[in-house]
């Protein structure tokens, strides 16, 4: 199982910024990244420094984004749907996607649900729950 540490996940997506500004080729999951990376622009700056990516601790300002986190929850929301897993997920996103402005916003939408998930889980104990979690997007892009 892959099982990336929080300094491999911030490497990573610094060398797709930089892979990116440079026009060089990328992997699948990096062109997918990058998707995303573009979508930000107010986390290229952070992106292009990943000595300092790596040293930055966020937990220290709560009131700042942390754009790992937010890539790497949009990056696997995307993997979710292209894989069709959890159960539902990928019909849940596409609605959602429908009713709001953008996909992104979608996205946006979803990440609360995924965070509440793994929250619960956490708390609980217990393994995520797949389940409900695409209820919970499927609530949202449900209700007007």
């Amino acid at each position: 199982m892959f099982n990336p540490t929080q300094a491999d996940v911030r490497r990573f997506f610094c060398a797709v910024h930089a892979k990116t500004q440079a026009g060089q080729p990328m992997e699948a999951i990096e062109t997918l990244a990058s998707l995303w990376i573009a979508e930000h622009p107010e986390y290229h700056a952070e992106l292009a420094d990943a000595d300092a990516a790596v040293a930055r601790n966020y937990d220290l300002e709560p009131e700042r984004t942390n754009p790992f986190l937010h890539l790497s929850m949009h990056l696997s929301i995307s993997e979710q749907c292209s894989i069709g897993q959890p159960r539902g997920i990928r019909q849940a996103v596409e609605l959602l996607a429908r009713r709001r402005p953008s996909l992104h916003a979608a996205h946006h939408v979803a990440m609360e649900c995924l965070g509440q998930m793994l929250a619960d889980s956490q708390r609980s104990g217990h393994p995520p729950d797949g389940a409900a979690y695409v209820a919970a997007v499927q609530r949202h892009a449900t209700r007007d």
